[in-house]
């Protein structure tokens, strides 16, 4: 812990070896996070008064392999990235939490009642009242901390925002009153509890573990009770590419129902085969099965478990790629994933509204420039929103301005896998 004081020094202007971590080297982007921070520091004490604090960060996520497999109990490629929340906290020395994030009206939870709330759900409050319970019941210490957060992970981006701020609030927890001791996947497991129990919505546990661990992971949901999560040792910052994460507009609020369809027809292949999820079978056994099934679950549901089948298989030959150092195989694997999502996953586009194809028109754009040279592949549940590129750094203005040219100025964010999980900065 520290005085502000000596805290704004650390930062120095951004000019430190943890900003460098965190950020990357652009001056201008150490700066404005540099500005960032301070500010939120003069807000902090603002609100709450000088104290000693500490500065904590929490990344968003990237889905890098394995699109749709999860809910099959499939295996998954992700990565944490240089867009994170930060937040600046101490404790109060009470048994009440409060935080104030940038934007919103400040909330606190009293840690005397940690029952769900039922006027709480789908709230910020929800999520810490949930992890707070599941620290107790787990018997780990909680206490009353004042928080200030700066959201740097964008709502609807496709980077998970909400599982950032899970592990972000668990981070502020295990330093302040657990001296450190839990690790990250018990961090990300308590955030992935309190989102389904406390929050209402029925999550996976790929993005609050790839925003708790850091760098790049891959999961294996086989055992979806005890997932296998292993860190992938390769320095992406290294390759001299960039992330580009890029947002084709369109309304989700409409896809319920073009979502919920994935894992039904998924499930409806395995289910003739006598399985629960497509991971329980082979891919030979749903090519054997397909004659006595067309007529009953429709071919779109066979095109999607063929997928479901490649890219889950593929999550284990991007990940030996990577940890050979063959870079450009793991390129040539990503355009595939994003052929199989195209062709046989089919969540590119609605099929009600066959006029707005934001994303298979990004695809296309992305194509005609990267082709040979960089990857590219829808970004999460697809239909709409985001698609991922990886471009070198020769064809990153050409990319750029090709993608901006049609979808605004912004619309593309340049990202990087950063190795900082969730938990405190340490200037």
């Amino acid at each position: 812990m520290a005085t502000s004081e000596k805290l704004i020094l650390k930062i120095n202007n951004g000019n430190n070896k943890a900003f460098r971590e965190l950020y990357g080297s652009d001056a201008v982007v150490l700066k404005k996070n540099a500005r960032r921070y301070t500010d939120l520091l003069k807000l902090f004490s603002k609100r709450f008064g000088k104290k000693d604090v500490d500065f904590y960060t929490s990344p968003g996520r990237t889905e890098i392999g394995g699109n749709h497999t999860d809910h099959n109990w499939g295996r998954v490629l992700a990565g944490a990235v240089n867009l994170d929340n930060v937040a600046v906290a101490g404790k109060n020395n009470t048994n009440i939490i409060r935080i104030l994030s940038e934007g919103y009206p400040e909330f606190k939870v009293d840690l005397s009642s940690l029952k769900p709330v039922k006027s709480e759900k789908y709230s910020s409050a929800a999520l810490v009242r949930g992890i707070c319970s599941r620290f107790r019941e787990l018997g780990y210490a909680i206490g009353g901390f004042d928080a200030c957060i700066d959201g740097g992970v964008p709502k609807g981006s496709g980077l998970s925002s909400s599982a950032s701020f899970e592990v972000l609030i668990g981070g502020i927890l295990n330093e302040l009153f657990n001296k450190g001791k839990i690790s990250p996947i018990k961090n990300a497991i308590i955030g992935q509890y309190s989102e389904n129990n406390y929050f209402g919505k029925p999550c996976g546990l790929m993005d609050q573990t790839a925003c708790a661990m850091g760098g790049l992971i891959t999961i294996d949901f086989k055992d979806p009770s005890k997932p296998i999560v292993k860190k992938v040792d390769f320095d992406f910052v290294a390759t001299g590419f960039s992330l580009v994460i890029t947002d084709t507009g369109g309304n989700h609020a409409d896809l319920v129902d073009e979502y919920a369809s994935l894992p039904i027809d998924m499930k409806a292949v395995a289910a003739e085969l006598k399985a629960k999820v497509l991971r329980q079978v082979s891919l030979d056994q749903v090519i054997q099965i397909i004659p006595k099934i067309r007529g009953k679950v429709g071919d779109r549901a066979i095109l999607r478990a063929i997928h479901f089948q490649g890219d889950n298989q593929r999550v284990v030959d991007q990940v030996a790629a990577l940890e050979r150092k063959n870079f450009k195989a793991f390129l040539g694997m990503v355009v595939d994933s994003g052929y199989s999502s195209y062709m046989y996953n089919q969540n590119i586009f609605p099929v009600n509204n066959v006029k707005e194809q934001g994303v298979s028109l990004a695809l296309a754009l992305s194509e005609l420039v990267l082709k040979g040279q960089g990857a590219w592949r829808v970004h999460g549940g697809g239909f709409a929103g985001t698609i991922q590129a990886f471009v070198p750094k020769k064809l990153l203005k050409k990319y750029i301005s090709t993608i901006e040219h049609v979808y605004g100025k912004g619309s593309c964010r340049t990202l990087f896998i950063r190795h900082q999980g969730a938990g405190k900065v340490k200037l």
